[in-house]
């Protein structure tokens, strides 16, 4: 599969910058490639949940996030990891106003300490929480949120924390926001996807707008991964949180 090479790139490139990340992983590649999750553990990692579908929380009942989610945990315990997984992502991070309410109390049931699928903004048309706050705060009495970093300049909040906004803008942006963040005393959230370091990937016929931010500037991600892993010092939420 290919997500097994492009996941070990960038495990590489973590070992070369003595980095730790959370990996939120999903269970169908837990059961396809299990020795690749008990791999990503053993080289110092967090494993972390992110469904097992893929399904977006926007397009499914309560009952079927339920099952999904049991399923992904049980097929990623059965890989033979050490610790059990304590964080979630929703897909798309679609914990969202019609979502939120049913999808907390279900990570809730599963013992889950903290979820980060809240982005807070109000622009877009698939997610986003726009009156959320943009540091780590308890969302449920059990549960914390790690929202997805958006530096906030003149009252609008700009997302800096990775995947189409770390491959489509230049790198400087990334750079300049992080080093905003940071220099108010906030742990900013970065994330990417296995498949960002694939420009060889096969192509899907896309409208040309999600052709292009699907698609735009793989062959600079790794790159820009370097760079990035040089100019700034990443850890797990997990340690992050105290967890």
């Amino acid at each position: 599969m290919r997500v097994d090479e492009s996941t070990k790139r960038i495990l590489n490139l973590f070992d070369k910058h003595r980095t730790r990340a959370t990996f939120f992983v999903l269970g169908w590649v837990a059961k396809r490639l299990p020795e690749l999750i008990r791999e990503v553990e053993a080289r110092g990692h967090e494993i972390a949940v992110h469904g097992y579908n893929h399904l977006l929380l926007t397009e499914i009942t309560p009952q079927e996030f339920d099952d999904d989610l049991a399923r992904a945990l049980e097929t990623i315990r059965d890989c033979g990891i050490k610790q059990a997984p304590l964080g979630f992502r929703a897909p798309s991070f679609t914990v969202v106003e019609k979502t939120s309410e049913w999808a907390l109390e279900t990570l809730e049931k599963y013992n889950f300490k903290y979820d980060s699928s809240v982005f807070p903004v109000g622009f877009h048309p698939d997610y986003g929480l726009p009156r959320a706050p943009l540091v780590p705060y308890r969302i449920t009495e059990k549960l914390y949120e790690f929202p997805i970093s958006c530096l906030e300049v003149w009252g609008k909040r700009l997302p800096f924390s990775g995947g189409g906004y770390f491959r489509l803008f230049p790198y400087s942006y990334t750079k300049m926001c992080m080093r905003k963040w940071n220099g108010l005393g906030r742990p900013a959230v970065f994330y990417l996807h296995p498949w960002e370091l694939d420009p060889e990937q096969p192509r899907l016929r896309l409208p040309k707008s999600k052709a292009i931010r699907h698609y735009g500037n793989l062959d600079k991600t790794e790159k820009r991964l370097d760079s990035l892993l040089s100019d700034f010092q990443f850890t797990t939420i997990r340690e992050v949180l105290g967890l």
